[in-house]
């Protein structure tokens, strides 16, 4: 197994990272417990592009190119339009805790993963929704009975979609049907003891996962082998996406926290990267 050692990129004025996309030439992400929606740049460049005070999570990007922001605590999906934020649909009735991540299809559908229950207050965990958004802000439920559905990514031809469930420990793929329902639920990967967050994939069809609570990124096959990692000890493997001109780069965010200092809002996030072989493909 090809192991990696990253490179920090920016380790000062971040407070926990989270929901990166590659976008116009620079990484786009959410400062989860800093209430904004940054950018950063291959040197190390970083920038504020709006402040989001329900906590942002999960990004992308409409066939406009407008930028969408889920709102965790008001359980909102957001569109950056000029310099204000709109909201596109109120997911509030669809789901049973904070929103969290996102991906967006080629039609400008948003699915959107959620905690399921109060993570914070040490709620037992429920199962819980996907739920997908339709471009004119009708919401509806895609996939029932997911373990705290996190990261999740679509394949390049738009059929299949793969979704990290962080407590059960698997991703899971569905197809995905021309009005955007989803069907044919199977298991793509079992990962043990690892709970996965945010993860991409590659042009080889393998998925790159953040696993939050074993500090490290995999690199894992349909069937479960794991071909590379990335060990960032001492730092929770928050979630990635590779980027770059070439699509080489894959962008590591990792931040030194818990859970319970993460609901206090103590963190110190990261942006690292390490050079890959295989570039970046689906639906950012």
């Amino acid at each position: 197994m090809r192991t990696y050692e990253p490179k920090t990129l920016a380790d000062s004025g971040i407070i926990f990272p989270e929901g990166p996309r590659w976008h116009g030439g620079k990484l786009w992400f959410s400062d989860m417990h800093g209430e904004r929606v940054m950018t950063i740049d291959i040197d190390g460049r970083l920038e504020k592009i709006v402040a989001v005070p329900a906590h942002p999570s999960g990004l992308g990007f409409d066939p406009q190119g407008r930028l969408l922001i889920v709102s965790m605590q008001d359980r909102r999906l957001l569109r950056l339009e000029g310099d204000r934020l709109e909201t596109v649909a109120d997911m509030s009735a669809l789901m049973g805790g904070h929103a969290n991540d996102m991906v967006v299809d080629r039609d400008g559908r948003a699915y959107v993963g959620n905690f399921g229950f109060d993570l914070f207050s040490g709620e037992a965990p429920r199962m819980t929704t996907l739920v997908c958004v339709e471009p004119d802000g009708r919401a509806r439920v895609a996939a029932e009975e997911l373990s705290f559905p996190n990261g999740t990514v679509i394949t390049p031809d738009g059929k299949t979609l793969i979704v990290a469930e962080t407590f059960a420990g698997v991703l899971t793929a569905f197809n995905v049907k021309a009005d955007g329902s989803l069907g044919g639920r199977r298991f793509f990967a079992h990962l043990g003891n690892r709970q996965p967050d945010g993860i991409c994939l590659d042009a080889d069809g393998a998925v790159w996962v953040s696993c939050f609570g074993q500090d490290e990124f995999i690199r894992v096959w349909e069937g479960g082998e794991i071909s590379q990692r990335v060990p960032v000890p001492g730092r929770r493997a928050v979630a990635c996406m590779l980027g770059g001109e070439d699509r080489k780069t894959l962008f590591l965010l990792t931040a030194e926290t818990t859970i319970e200092e993460l609901a206090q809002g103590k963190s110190r996030g990261r942006i690292e990267i390490v050079r890959v072989d295989v570039p970046g493909a689906g639906y950012l």
